[in-house]
């Protein structure tokens, strides 16, 4: 087991709970016509998310994996308008902090995969993130 998160441009995510459950099913078939380790895929905001996340915690595989401390590493996938993240269950509480902070940074979504809440963030005015819903 890992810990997930999911990082998506909101524009293209309903804005409630049952849609954005039903999206995210969709998001998890990878489809699309391209390997996920390749961050060219990706809109800017989500590179720029992502390149930031490399710094303290490096991709683990493919093209863009470094050599380096595993436990402080990731595993991203990565699609044109998401990026799902996986990281070591130990370094749980400072991926989502740090996660959270450059989804706030970079004017990204953040969805809590592996909360029993299942709390989805949307950026908002003041460049922070506001809780959109949850499961409570």
């Amino acid at each position: 087991m890992s810990f997930d998160l999911l990082i998506f441009e909101k524009e293209h995510a309903p804005i409630n709970r049952e849609p954005f459950l039903e999206w995210y099913g969709e998001q998890m078939d990878w489809k699309e016509d391209h390997t996920y380790g390749d961050p060219a895929v990706a809109t800017r905001s989500l590179q720029a998310w992502l390149f930031e996340m490399f710094q303290t915690f490096p991709a683990t595989n493919g093209a863009i994996s470094q050599n380096g401390n595993v436990l402080m590493s990731g595993d991203y996938s990565i699609r044109r308008s998401t990026i799902y993240a996986s990281f070591a269950w130990s370094m749980a509480d400072h991926a989502y902090e740090t996660a959270f902070q450059l989804a706030a940074k970079h004017g990204v979504g953040f969805f809590n995969v592996s909360s029993d809440q299942g709390e989805v963030w949307l950026s908002d005015e003041n460049m922070g993130l506001s809780l959109a819903h949850s499961g409570v």
